[in-house]
């Protein structure tokens, strides 16, 4: 297969080369569309208890609350009489929006738990229509007509989860801007360094480029046939830069190599498809295998990047195997053209590879230079401990966000506030008797101020009504019960409260419906937690036959897969060391809370994906000199010594695309962009630096052991790079054999 790439790419370059920009064009027209198809939110489970709450109460109920206006006083008390008649307005305006509906104010119930402690604010409560998209496109506009002064009198302010949402949506395109403006110009200057060429160093931007234009339009089209969250144009994208700077990478050096070592241009590309064109067809076959287990969740959130992610490592893989030949061929000698100061220096240097000589002293002495290192990383595992999880607030915006600043307003200024009241939802009929009974069992549950029917209000465990009760709360066919704490949101005493509630005995004969964003993050605590193991089984079964199919030995794989989850571990700690217990907060301008399930998920299986990328580089260029002769010690530290250089070029080019985000005003964004950075670094240095040839060398020749069967199998279905050479015109010896240097790939 790769002979026949190869043969396309040297006969018919200009004609893929034609077809490419073509796409290109094809799928920049096409892409141009993606924002527009993305949705919002998509951390709950649509099967789960709080999704189908929030769904009666949307049918029947006119939907939960998601949009707090916080109207105030500059000049003094809300409820003077001018102050009152200006709020009434307002709420007739919001009212006659058909945008909104259960538009509730204090001006009309008067209720004091709708103005401020001190009387200078007063709430308007109301629902956003539509599904999350929607209800962001609709707060966008809502919040340009309203927010601000109304009628130079009273000032007005957005919170809930719509205005939230929002803020959520502008920021991504914000952040992508400008991650985007940081890491591409930084990746071409370290493209100039690393291969002293100006040519050389455009190409992989190319590929990035294809993989990028590839990856909107793809979300463009995921978005028409399926739910794909909004924030998967930064991580895909980032992802494709990153994978397209790293596959093209291996491909120019090796082709370059070639050129060095004397063989003509057509058979350099030929020995190059061969060689690194195999290594990057496989290691994007890991890589996407990864991203695959994230389809077992229902999410929407992370099931789109399962979908977009495996779709943006392969135009990246194929954009390589295709175009990058091509563009070889055509340019032949001319890779090195624009050559830089430094590259006769860097050549020279090529003799001697840092990276060999490091194996081979951990070789000597491994466990001398092994135990230090993964005692480190073993400490900086330790926070996992402590670990606890949530999902994305108000807290994860900047704090000069509108919505966050008022939802912290209404948490310090008003009593227990609907926008994070527990809701529960009978889709039955229910009398009034049993529906007080309960009503009142749920108010006498430690943490809860109060309880709205439509028979009445109820607080601290008062067996009759302590207040009046609203009528639109109750329909012949259907109840709706707001609970009210004053727990903080999403602390372990608000989440034990939603289990109270659940385990209260209900109204006979009924089956009440528990939601609200408390209820939400435990049902989608337990959503993740049940799938995890199977998308964990998932990844370590292929990622297990993958490497196996590949090196032929069952030890290998394992020992890929120990490693892999000790760096994980540790990037994992270091994570939660920051963004839980809010080291590096003040540096990093973000709010220490619970770690971001979700985001958490995603981190883990792209980063043990992209790790495995490297444990692929690394592996096949050991396992070709292994096969052809060479003993255990010596293929690891030449094996090494050829690829170290390319691999930590890579990693540190691919982390960059990561990095970036770290500039993003998102706290999750922060976590997801550091923490895959910093994985990959972990990966590309301590675990292949060191813990790679410490136990190679402990495990000696059963590294490569297989049993007989394993190894038939093997024999007649495995992939490698150790396989017959590439023929060409000139006959099998006019491919030369790779020369040791510094840029040499598997």
């Amino acid at each position: 297969m790769f002979e026949r790439v190869a043969g396309l790419a040297i006969r018919r370059s200009r004609l893929v080369l034609v077809v490419a920009a073509l796409a290109v064009a094809l799928m920049g027209v096409v892409g141009a569309g993606a924002f527009d198809k993305l949705k919002g939110g998509g951390f709950d489970d649509p099967a789960s208890p709080s999704t189908r709450a929030s769904k009666v109460i949307d049918e029947k109920f006119g939907g939960e609350t998601n949009l707090v206006l916080l109207v105030g006083s500059p000049a003094g008390r809300i409820d003077t009489p001018a102050h009152r008649e200006t709020g009434q307005a307002l709420v007739a305006e919001l009212k006659r929006d058909k945008r909104l509906s259960n538009v509730v104010s204090y001006w009309e119930t008067n209720s004091p738990d709708l103005l401020s402690k001190d009387g200078r604010e007063a709430m308007v409560l109301t629902h956003v229509r539509g599904d999350a998209t929607q209800q962001r496109k609709y707060a966008k506009e809502i919040l340009d007509t309203y927010s601000g002064t109304y009628r130079n009198t009273l000032t007005v302010q957005a919170g809930g989860g719509a205005a939230v949402g929002a803020d959520l949506s502008n920021q991504v395109v914000e952040d992508l801007i400008l991650a985007e403006g940081i890491a591409i110009p930084l990746t071409l200057v370290l493209l100039l360094f690393v291969f002293g060429s100006v040519v050389a160093a455009l190409l992989p931007l190319i590929i990035a480029l294809i993989a990028i234009m590839g990856s909107f339009a793809q979300l463009f089209l995921l978005g028409s046939v399926t739910d794909v969250a909004d924030t998967a144009t930064n991580l895909t994208t980032a992802l494709g830069l990153g994978l397209g700077i790293d596959y093209a990478l291996l491909m120019v050096s090796r082709f370059r190599e070639q050129l060095a070592a004397g063989v003509s241009v057509d058979d350099a590309v030929r020995r190059t498809v061969h060689t690194a064109g195999r290594t990057v067809a496989f290691s994007a076959a890991t890589v996407a295998a990864a991203l695959a287990a994230l389809l077992v969740f229902p999410q929407y959130f992370l099931r789109s990047f399962g979908f977009a992610g495996v779709g943006v490592v392969a135009i990246a893989a194929l954009s390589t195997l295709f175009v990058m030949p091509a563009l070889l061929k055509v340019l032949g000698h001319r890779v090195n053209s624009g050559r830089l100061p430094w590259a006769k220096t860097r050549n020279s240097a090529a003799r001697a590879p840092l990276w060999g000589r490091v194996a081979r002293t951990v070789m000597r002495r491994p466990a001398l230079t092994a135990l230090p290192v993964l005692a480190v990383l073993f400490f900086a595992a330790g926070p996992l401990l402590n670990i606890t999880f949530g999902t994305p607030d108000e807290r994860v915006l900047p704090k000069d966000a509108e919505s966050r600043q008022v939802s912290q307003a209404l948490r310090q200024k008003f009593g227990g506030s609907e926008d994070s009241a527990l809701h529960i939802a009978i889709n039955q009929p229910v009398d009034k008797t049993p529906l007080a009974s309960y009503a009142a069992r749920l108010a006498a549950l430690k943490g809860v101020e109060r309880v709205e029917t439509s028979t009445g209000t109820y607080t601290a465990g008062q067996s009759t009504a302590t207040g009046p009760g609203d009528p639109t709360l109750g329909r012949p066919d259907a109840q709706r019960i707001s609970v009210m704490s004053g727990l903080t949101p999403k602390s372990d005493a608000a989440q034990s409260l939603v289990e109270q509630v659940r385990s209260a005995t209900p109204p006979p004969g009924t089956h009440p419906l528990l939601g609200g964003t408390d209820a939400e993050l435990v049902d989608s605590k337990e959503s993740i937690g049940d799938r995890l193991p199977l998308a964990v089984a998932l990844i370590v079964v292929t990622t297990f036959l993958l490497l196996f199919l590949f090196t032929g030995s069952i030890v290998q794989p394992l020992r890929a897969l120990v490693l892999n989850v000790i760096s994980l571990g540790a990037t994992l700690g270091v994570m939660t060391w920051i963004f839980q217990d809010g080291t590096l907060s003040s540096l990093l301008g973000f709010t220490a809370q619970p770690m971001e399930m979700t985001m958490t998920v995603l981190m883990f299986c792209i980063a043990f994906g992209l790790s495995m990328d490297y444990e692929v580089f690394v592996t096949s260029r050991i396992k070709e000199l292994h096969d052809q002769g060479a003993d255990n010690e010596t293929a690891v530290g030449n094996g090494l010594g050829h690829t170290g250089s390319i691999v930590s070029a890579a990693a540190c080019l691919l982390a960059v695309s990561f990095f970036a985000f770290g500039t993003s005003k998102l706290s999750f964004m922060q976590m997801f962009g550091l923490g895959s950075g910093l994985a990959i670094l972990i990966d590309a240095i301590a675990v292949r630096g060191v813990l790679v040839p410490a136990a190679m060398r402990v495990l000696g020749r059963s590294a490569w052991y297989a049993p007989r069967l394993l190894r038939r199998l093997h024999n007649r279905y495995g992939l490698s790079e150790g396989g017959p050479e590439p023929t060409s015109p000139s006959g099998p010896a006019a491919v030369a054999p790779a020369p040791t240097a510094n840029w040499t790939r598997g």
